[in-house]
């Protein structure tokens, strides 16, 4: 049975405008916080802390910055990436999802404070430098939009400028907000993909395969550039006949001329979420095989493989 969803919101922006609109979608009781810690500590009391953060979302401020460059790893080459933190983890639940060892605790964070978003936004827009700038680092980019306007928000602010593109990243179908809107090619929208059984056995409460390309395929129809992002990678026998299929029905489905990129990425970890997906998961066995332990302490597949 799926747990009820439950709704936390920091005291400081009770008030919020877009606060009250989030209760009127959403619609369950709520909770006001006056102490963040005993939100987390409520967490982490839970026999399984990650799935029970998937279920509490805490409405707050963002007390930094909203826009970060791509921290990157070290000794290795970055790839020059800028971050906008919309919020924090997710309602999925992927095996390898990294956030799971990042946040301690997870919390599932919304931040309501876009005033000074939309603030850094206009002073990186300033400088005329080209960025390309995601959402979709700390969280997914569309869980959002069941309630939220904020995709709207960001590819009409977008659009209104010259130098950056956004990319809106997901493993959702919810593009139904990206309708209409006067984008300017300034967004892409971009799907992590994978083969169908990495998706049926280790990318929990995503969308499908083919339900990633059909929403593709719509966002392309309204002139949207494309992305996709093979990461990660996971070796299994018989995986390059698998990657080869999925290669196929991207190019079966969506025209070359409108994907802007393609990513690749083998599976890394780092060595802390080992003992988190032998708990959760314990019937996964990706964590198992040749790995060696890289430059920056993430496991790693041997390059031959």
């Amino acid at each position: 049975m799926t747990p009820q969803p439950e709704l936390f919101i920091d005291h400081h922006v009770a008030s919020h405008p877009d606060v009250l609109s989030i209760i009127d979608n959403l619609n369950i009781p709520f909770s006001i916080v006056k102490n963040h810690t005993d939100l987390f500590d409520y967490i982490r009391s839970a026999d399984d802390p990650y799935q029970k953060a998937k279920n509490v979302l805490f409405l707050t401020q963002n007390k930094g910055s909203f826009i970060k460059k791509c921290p990157g790893t070290r000794s290795y080459i970055c790839c020059g990436y800028t971050i906008l933190n919309i919020g924090t983890y997710c309602t999925m639940d992927c095996v390898y999802c990294i956030l799971q060892s990042y946040f301690h605790p997870p919390v599932l964070q919304y931040f309501i404070n876009h005033d000074d978003m939309m603030h850094e936004l206009d002073s990186l827009f300033a400088t005329k430098r080209t960025y390309r700038i995601g959402t979709g680092e700390f969280t997914d980019s569309m869980i959002w939009d069941n309630w939220t306007e904020l995709s709207k928000k960001l590819v009409l602010t977008f659009a209104s400028q010259s130098y950056s593109l956004l990319e809106l990243k997901t493993k959702s179908s919810h593009i139904e907000k990206l309708k209409s809107l006067s984008h300017n090619k300034k967004t892409v929208v971009s799907w992590s993909v994978n083969t169908e059984r990495i998706i049926h056995t280790q990318e929990n409460n995503t969308a499908s395969l083919q339900a990633r390309l059909n929403a593709a395929k719509q966002c392309e129809s309204w002139g949207y550039p494309i992305g996709f992002h093979f990461d990660p990678m996971i070796l299994y026998d018989g995986c390059e006949d698998d990657y080869e299929k999925v290669v196929e029905s991207i190019f079966s489905t969506i025209s070359a001329d409108h994907i802007i990129w393609i990513s690749l990425g083998a599976f890394r970890f780092m060595p802390s979420l080992k003992p988190i997906i032998q708990q959760r998961f314990p019937d996964s066995n990706i964590i198992y095989g040749e790995f060696i332990q890289g430059l920056d302490n993430k496991m790693r597949y041997f390059k031959p493989l």
